[in-house]
């Protein structure tokens, strides 16, 4: 079993993998975090190998976090995108098997 733990910070507008697809392990969870004040309304979008973010999950309000976990979860790439006009933290983390 193999835990990776990555901070990438993001500009506005400015878009990234937050976690690469597995090569030889296999996925059983993973949560993407935007490090923001609660009170705060900073949006982000994280979309699943789809880097031109036509379909997309929105992370905004107090709770700006998205987690999947159990066998059937997406194994491919995790793309963030800070939609805000703030600089952001992100913290993403899985667990491979």
């Amino acid at each position: 079993m193999v835990q990776t733990v990555l901070s990438k910070t993001l500009q506005p507008g400015q878009k990234s993998i937050l976690l690469e697809k597995p090569l030889v392990s296999y996925r059983i969870f993973f949560s993407i975090r935007a490090l923001a004040d609660q009170t705060a309304w900073y949006q982000s979008r994280i979309s699943f190998d789809d880097p031109l973010f036509r379909f997309y999950y929105v992370l905004d309000g107090p709770g700006k976090y998205f987690e999947a976990k159990g066998e059937g979860i997406f194994q491919g790439n995790v793309w963030g995108l800070n939609a805000s006009t703030e600089s952001l933290q992100y913290t993403a983390t899985e667990i491979l098997v």
